[in-house]
């Protein structure tokens, strides 16, 4: 998807409504949903692949340009005919979020077999140059059952890092997946029980919280489970192990979007260059203390990282 920034300055309230009326200074795009991932994993790697579908329009274009322009690869991009891009435009004024507009096309509810065929033969054309696959769902219909099993089981017949960030509204079988991060709403929802209000602010005494995860990890069969908690940072939990709570490293908040992004995109590469889980925990820690640190749709470079962990 294209995120979409507009910048201005509130000048006054309008007439019509109680709302404010926004002065747009400037404008700028930059790559959303998984394309983030992408643009995240960029600084740290020397090939990263982006799959993914978008429409023959001018979004699809302008993502594709953004994308091109920050070393991403972009073959394995599907454009459709009949599909609009999705886009999400962010209006920001005072340093602040003010309003957003979705526009996607709901029409769109499951992946065409052809297009899913396509993919699959893109990667199998890949997997012998890969060290890992992020799984990043936004839930707006490319990602399947199918399409994610057969991709899957192609990567873990070669013993890669299969990492996703799942999402509940497209409640997926994630067996086979070598680490899923949910926030912790999600974590509630995939076990089917309402999400309970916080009453800790130690999540590892968070008893509602350990007893969903156990469900969840003994479904999937998950080697690794990371839980973003928001303020609260993170928590890692594996088989045989204690919980491991990570504190949130952020100094100033501006902007939490894409945070989710940074955090799978830095944990999946951290276990790529064999950092254990808990290193890579800490490491995507720091990096989302970074990201939400700045306004708009961001990413860090090497140098931000190093400095954070000074």
């Amino acid at each position: 998807m294209l995120d979409e920034f507009v910048w201005g300055k509130v000048c006054r309230v309008s007439p019509e409504a109680p709302v404010p009326v926004v002065e747009v200074q400037s404008e700028s795009h930059y790559p959303g949903g998984a394309a983030n991932v992408a643009r995240n994993l960029k600084p740290f790697c020397q090939s990263v692949y982006i799959f993914g579908l978008i429409g023959r329009d001018f979004a699809g274009d302008c993502l594709a340009r953004l994308l091109e322009s920050e070393g991403i690869l972009t073959g394995c991009l599907v454009r459709q005919k009949n599909l609009s891009t999705i886009v999400k435009t962010r209006i920001i004024a005072l340093h602040q979020q003010i309003v957003r507009v979705d526009r996607e096309n709901k029409a769109f509810s499951a992946t065409d077999r052809t297009i899913s065929k396509q993919v699959i033969k893109m990667l199998k054309q890949l997997l012998p140059s890969l060290d890992g696959i992020i799984f990043e769902d936004y839930g707006k219909g490319f990602l399947d059952q199918e399409l994610k099993d057969q991709l899957c089981h192609m990567a873990s017949r070669r013993g890669m890092i299969i990492a996703a960030d799942p999402n509940s509204r497209n409640p997926l079988d994630w067996t086979g997946a070598t680490v899923i991060k949910p926030n912790r709403s999600e974590v509630f929802d995939f076990v089917g029980v309402p999400s309970p209000p916080v009453n800790t602010f130690n999540p590892v005494e968070d008893r509602q919280l350990l007893r969903a995860c156990e469900k969840l990890q003994a479904r999937w069969k998950l080697p690794q489970l990371l839980i973003t908690l928001g303020e609260q940072g993170m928590l890692l939990i594996q088989p045989g192990s204690p919980p491991y709570h990570i504190p949130a490293h952020s100094k100033e908040v501006f902007d939490v979007s894409g945070a989710g992004d940074t955090t799978i995109a830095m944990y999946t590469l951290a276990l790529c260059a064999n950092a254990a889980p808990k290193e890579a925990a800490e490491i995507s820690n720091h990096a989302a203390g970074i990201v939400v640190g700045k306004l708009g749709t961001a990413t860090l470079t090497i140098e931000e990282l190093r400095r954070s962990f000074e």
